[in-house]
C-alpha cells in the first residue's frame, strides 16, 4: 500500500512533509493534511456561522444587518427565518421567505440555527 499523498490543487504525487504541513514540489501548494481531512468530512454539508449543520425546514436567525438590493431598509439582525430550503449549487445557499421582504437567498455564514 502506498503512502503517497496527492496534492489537492494540482493532483501531483510529488509531495513531501515539511513540519506539520505537506508541500507539493510541482505547484508549491502547502496544506495541512488534518485540516484537509476535516474539510472533506464537512463536504456536502451547509453549516451556519457557529458550525452547526443546517437541514431543510430549520429555523435560523440573521446575525447582522443585511442590505437588500432594491429595498429601502435592510434585513435586521435578530430576524427569525422559518422553514428554510438548502441550495447546494449556489453561493447564497439558503432559500427562504422573510416577512416584509418576500423570497430571497441568504448566505449561511450570516445566520445561526435557532
Amino acid at each position: 500500500m502506498s503512502d503517497t499523498v496527492l496534492c489537492p490543487k494540482c493532483g501531483s504525487e510529488f509531495t513531501y512533509p515539511s513540519d506539520n504541513m505537506m508541500v507539493c514540489s510541482q505547484c508549491f501548494h502547502e496544506w495541512n493534511p488534518e485540516e484537509a481531512a476535516a474539510e472533506a468530512a464537512n463536504a456536502g454539508k451547509i453549516l451556519d456561522s457557529n458550525g452547526n449543520e443546517l437541514q431543510d425546514g430549520d429555523s435560523v436567525v440573521v446575525i447582522k444587518d443585511l442590505p437588500v438590493k432594491g429595498a429601502p431598509k435592510p434585513v435586521k439582525a435578530g430576524t427569525k427565518v422559518k422553514n428554510i430550503r438548502l441550495n447546494f449549487n449556489s453561493d447564497h445557499n439558503i432559500d427562504c421567505k422573510i416577512d416584509g421582504f418576500g423570497s430571497m437567498a441568504l448566505k449561511s455564514e450570516f445566520v445561526k440555527k435557532a
